[in-house]
């Protein structure tokens, strides 16, 4: 995957994470559950971010 993809995804996902913390502000009955979703978006962008960068320190160690 390009690295303009890859940082395509991030943006998105990141997005995504915001959106369900400024509506876990709005919704304490469901707050932690927003909170939690926010957190798993954050960690997919982590991740993608952790396995560009990793395949890419590998192709450069070649």
């Amino acid at each position: 995957m390009s690295g303009r993809a890859v940082l395509e995804n991030v943006r998105r996902y990141r997005a995504i994470a915001s959106l369900y913390r400024q509506t876990a502000a709005f919704r304490p009955v469901q707050k932690w559950s927003l909170l939690a979703q926010a957190q798993e978006y954050e960690r997919l962008a982590i991740t993608e971010l952790e396995t560009y960068f990793g395949a890419f320190e590998g192709a450069l160690a070649n």
